[in-house]
Formats: structure tokens, C-alpha cells, sequence
């Protein structure tokens, strides 16, 4: 980790960090004080210490994210033991490392378009089970009483160009009809009422999304599993999962686990554990950057409601003001590699906040980070069992805050074999990445071939 101390030439504003302008032109040194970790850290840092390995549970749960917190509240509430393992600090993957943006789910795919690929009658189902999602986390959070900065906010999804309004006005029209989904379409005219920028071609609200502070709920939902005697254990890798008649054994560094059942969470951070689920996700890379404090006044004008915010590009972008602080949070696909972290990852987030907001150009920038997300070559998630009896649930495509809860709290239910344990995509066919090895290397070359596309579409925009 970098030190806070300026460096001539890199114009930080009065907190640490190197301005915005200046990341956007390039790299900068490491002593400009970026800081390489995400800004949730900061109110709720990962627990390193490791905690005692206990050698049996009803369920050991492979991920200790959303999805396997979730699964084993759920489980927990339902009387059975569990033990959630994770091989790095509980919350180091994309659970703490995301925007903290809450929809339904049903982003991925335009109505007519999911009615074209599953039929009229799955699509309307997968759709209404979107909306529950969000209901059953907004029902959780309030239940178990989890102190997130949860606010049902709204999120406006702004128009990058004059057809995607257009398409986007049929598209909420359509959701409306089929699932009940509120919104509002703002024209361009009018979007200053939403956001301080010329840079967009109006948009819509739906005023039902929500958001949250993921390390906060994260540590929540943490607190709320070591209260009902449930362990959560970092540091410890599953190595190997092995079947016997009476159920399973799982294998770490500090031990074996016998187990009835075993759930896999682990969505972008699907490793070799269980080769069936590793060819059906291809990791793709999510990167965020932080701000300082901005004037409230300013913040105020550039987001005056205090929205969650997206842009309609192939590679888009998200946005938000801090739960906590008044700061901009700016994310989007990560530049280079997953897992590369230095400064070039980051320099196009900085680029395309400035022209949304080029009066930022000297807010400094504190934090920078990226993540994980598990994506499926059908884009939709997908929950079961293996042929081994394994459970699952993983593959949100960059939607997870509200899904991974919602699939978190079924897979639970399915392995209760709980009457409540159906959802409409139980049956769906969970297909393999065709030449998964070139799929994952050639993520990089997708999105500089998606972002090339949005540019030359752009251009033509304004050609106009």
C-alpha cells in the first residue's frame, strides 16, 4: 500500500490521492497516495485472524460472500449447523469489493429480448422472480435489523445515446406490463433533474432500486451468523471434496469437515474445486474508483436525488454518492486483467467520470480497487446440485447484491428440501463455456472490441 504523501506534478486536491485529471492522463507514482483497496474497507476491514475449524456441521458453504451468508442464515434460522469457509479473510472477494447497487436482476436483458431466448411464459417468470429478489433483500435487511445505509434511493439509467432512450421507454414499458416494475422516462430536456451533465441523452428512473454499504451489510450478515452458532472461517481453502454414504468431507489446510451437505458460492472466484462448475463461469474483471470529499453543494447539483446511476453502453459504467461521506464512487469493467492492480486499470474510469463531470477534474482520487464477477455463458444465474449432490448457486453477471442473497436463501431451502425452495430457474440447462481456457485470456479482447464499438457509435451520435 502506498503512502499518503503528495508528489510535485500529480495535483492532489487536499485529501490523498492523485486528482482526477491526472489519472486520467496516465500513470501515476506510487507515492501519489492511491490506495490499492476498496473504500468499504474502511468502515468494515476484513477479519484476518482465522477462527477455530470445527470438525463436523450439518452444511459447510464454499464462499463467504452474499450468497453464502444468505444460504447460511437461512439454514441457521432452520435449526442445522454450518460453517462457511473461505480461502482468503471472510469478505475479500466481490461481496465487499461492488458498487453497493440494488436492483431486481432483470437488467441483463431487454423484455423482448429474454422472451425471444427462454419464451413468453419462462421470461415473465424469471421477471417477476427479479422483483422478489429485491423484495426478499429489502425484507432481510430489515428483519435481521443489519445497519447497511439501505435506502430504496432509485437508480436513474442514463441514455448514452439518442436510440438506447428510445429502446429503454419500450423496454420499461414492457416491464411494467409483465412484472409490475415502476419507472419514469426523463428526456433530455429534463435530466438536469437527475443529473448534473449534458453528457446523455435523458434517460429513466425506476425508483423502487436500492442501495447499500456492501462491507457493512457484509459484516452484518456475519454477525447475525456467529450469534446463531454458526462459524465463519477465512484462511481456509477447500482442497478437495469427497463423497460417502452418509454425506461428505471437506478438506482444508487446518483440517477435514464431515458434512450431510456442501454448498459452492464462490461465483467469480470459481476455482478447480469442482471441474463441473468451473467450465460453466468465466471470471471478468470490475474496477472502482473513490474520491475525496467533494462540496455538498457540488455533489448536490451533479446528483441532485442521490441516486444509484448506470449508462447504457456495451461496457458500462455505474456511479453513486457514498452512503457515509460526500464522495463519488465511479465503477465499470477493469482495464486491463483482473488482478492487475496499478494505476493504467484504473485510467479509463477516471476518463469517463470527467466527461460526465468535467468540474471534478481536480477532486482527488483515494481509492481505487476491482473485483471478481462470475459470469455464465447464458448470462443468467443458475442454482442446483451436481451429479455428485454438490449444491450451487454462482453466476450473477455483475447483478449479485440482490441475487446472490435471494439465491443464497433457496439453495438453503432446496437443500432443506423446503416446499418454498422453487424458483424459475431450477430447470434451466447450465451450459459449459465452449474452449473455456481461450474464454477467460479473451475477456480482455472482448471488451477493448466492445469499447471500440461504443466509441465508434458515439461518434456517430454526434455526427448527427
Amino acid at each position: 500500500m502506498s503512502d499518503n504523501s503528495p508528489t510535485p506534478g500529480i495535483e492532489p486536491d487536499a485529501e490523498r490521492g492523485p486528482a482526477l485529471r491526472s489519472l486520467a492522463r496516465g500513470p501515476v507514482p506510487p507515492s501519489a497516495g492511491l490506495i490499492y483497496r476498496p473504500y468499504w474497507w474502511d468502515a468494515a476491514p476484513p477479519r484476518h485472524a482465522p477462527q477455530p475449524l470445527p470438525a463436523q456441521a450439518d452444511v459447510a458453504i464454499v464462499g463467504s460472500g452474499f450468497t453464502g451468508l444468505s444460504a447460511a442464515l437461512t439454514l441457521l434460522r432452520q435449526g442445522r449447523s454450518v460453517v462457511v469457509l473461505d480461502r482468503d479473510a471472510p469478505g475479500f472477494g466481490a461481496s465487499t469489493r461492488n458498487g453497493g447497487q440494488v436492483g431486481s436482476g432483470n437488467q441483463k436483458f431487454r423484455v423482448q429480448q429474454l422472451i425471444a431466448l427462454r419464451g413468453r411464459k419462462k421470461a415473465e417468470t424469471m421477471l417477476r422472480e427479479g422483483v422478489r429478489m429485491l423484495d426478499y433483500i429489502t425484507h432481510l435487511i430489515s428483519s435481521e435489523r443489519i445497519d447497511c445505509h439501505f435506502t430504496r434511493c432509485g437508480r436513474f439509467r442514463a441514455a448514452v445515446r439518442p436510440q438506447h432512450y428510445e429502446a429503454m421507454a419500450r423496454d420499461m414499458d414492457d416491464l411494467n406490463k409483465i412484472a409490475g416494475v415502476e419507472s419514469f422516462m426523463v428526456p433530455r430536456g429534463e435530466q438536469h433533474t437527475e443529473i448534473g451533465s449534458d453528457a446523455f441523452f435523458g434517460g429513466c428512473v425506476l425508483p423502487g432500486d436500492a442501495s447499500l454499504h456492501p462491507g457493512l451489510y457484509h459484516k452484518g450478515l456475519v454477525g447475525r451468523i456467529e450469534a446463531a452458532g454458526g462459524a465463519v472461517i477465512g484462511q481456509s481453502p477447500a482442497e478437495a471434496i469427497s463423497h460417502d454414504g452418509a454425506g461428505f468431507s471437506v478438506s482444508t489446510p487446518r483440517g477435514t469437515i464431515a458434512c450431510r451437505n456442501v454448498i459452492i458460492a464462490t461465483n467469480g472466484y470459481t476455482g478447480g474445486l469442482v471441474p463441473e462448475l468451473s467450465r460453466r463461469i468465466v471470471p471478468i474483471g470490475s474496477g472502482l474508483i473513490a474520491t475525496a470529499d467533494i462540496p455538498r453543494e457540488m455533489l448536490a447539483r451533479l446528483m441532485p436525488n442521490t441516486r444509484v446511476y448506470g449508462t447504457t453502453n456495451r461496457v458500462f459504467d455505474y456511479f453513486r454518492t457514498a452512503p457515509d461521506s460526500p464522495r463519488l464512487l465511479w465503477g465499470g469493467r477493469v482495464g486491463r486483467m483482473a488482478g492487475d492492480t496499478s494505476p493504467l486499470s484504473f485510467r479509463h474510469l477516471a476518463r469517463n467520470l470527467l466527461k460526465v463531470f468535467p468540474d471534478l477534474a481536480d477532486t482527488a482520487v483515494t481509492h481505487a480497487w476491482e473485483g471478481r464477477i462470475g459470469y455464465t455463458y447464458d448470462e443468467v444465474p443458475h442454482l442446483g446440485r451436481t451429479a455428485t449432490g454438490v449444491h450451487y448457486a454462482l453466476g450473477y453477471c455483475g447483478t449479485g447484491v440482490s441475487r446472490a442473497t435471494y439465491f443464497g436463501h433457496k439453495i438453503a431451502l432446496q437443500v432443506l428440501g423446503d416446499r418454498d425452495s422453487r424458483t424459475a430457474f431450477d430447470d434451466l440447462t447450465f451450459p459449459s463455456y465452449p474452449l473455456h481456457s481461450v474464454a477467460t485470456r479473451a475477456v480482455p479482447i472482448v471488451e477493448t472490441w466492445y469499447r471500440l464499438r461504443d466509441a465508434a457509435d458515439g461518434l456517430m451520435a454526434r455526427g448527427r
